[in-house]
């Protein structure tokens, strides 16, 4: 098998704040072609949750995405603190959008939500027997409705392409496999 790994030779930060880091890199090709520049977005490692609670209702988040100029239904989930477990952060940022909170939590998968020119990992849980027991507590820029869909009416957002945000539809539907939701032959 050939090698296909770059070699860097030499990186820049071009942009830095509190959100995202960008950089330029100059890097080989194994056969020693070089792309110069070649953009990278670094951004944190993030941890989503797909919920559900003792009645096989699925918890979900809705919110104005301003990129998108939509509002959106997703998972709960966000950024991992720095020496964090993605398991911890899965279930505090399901405690802090949604209120809810369980023992069980599985992990499903981790993603490079766009390897081309991001750098970060996403990470996906199933919280199963999820209840209500605290208030919600977004963070400052959130403004964050919670929503309680059936198990059916959730399928049905699927198949009518509700769920917006792609990165997590492929997790969804592994949860939804696991929880013996979804048949394929």
């Amino acid at each position: 098998m050939r090698e296909q790994r770059w070699k860097k030779i030499s990186s820049k930060k071009v942009f830095e704040d509190k959100w995202f880091k960008a950089r330029a890199d100059a890097c080989q090709f194994p056969d020693g072609r070089i792309i110069d520049p070649y953009y990278v977005v670094e951004l944190p490692n993030w941890a989503n949750a797909v919920v559900v609670t003792p009645d096989n209702e699925i918890v979900l988040v809705k919110q104005y995405r301003y990129p998108v100029d939509a509002v959106t239904l997703e998972l709960p989930g966000g950024v991992i603190n720095e020496g964090e477990d993605p398991a911890v952060a899965a279930l505090r940022e399901t405690i802090e959008e949604t209120g809810y909170t369980s023992d069980h939590i599985r992990f499903i998968c981790k993603l490079a939500p766009n390897p081309a020119i991001n750098d970060n990992t996403a990470y996906f849980y199933l919280i199963e027997n999820a209840v209500p027991t605290k208030h919600i507590n977004p963070d400052f820029y959130e403004d964050i409705e919670v929503v309680l869909y059936s198990k059916q009416d959730f399928i049905e957002l699927l198949q009518q392409n509700k769920i917006m945000h792609g990165v997590q539809l492929g997790p969804i539907y592994e949860a939804l496999i696991q929880l013996g939701w979804l048949q394929y032959s």
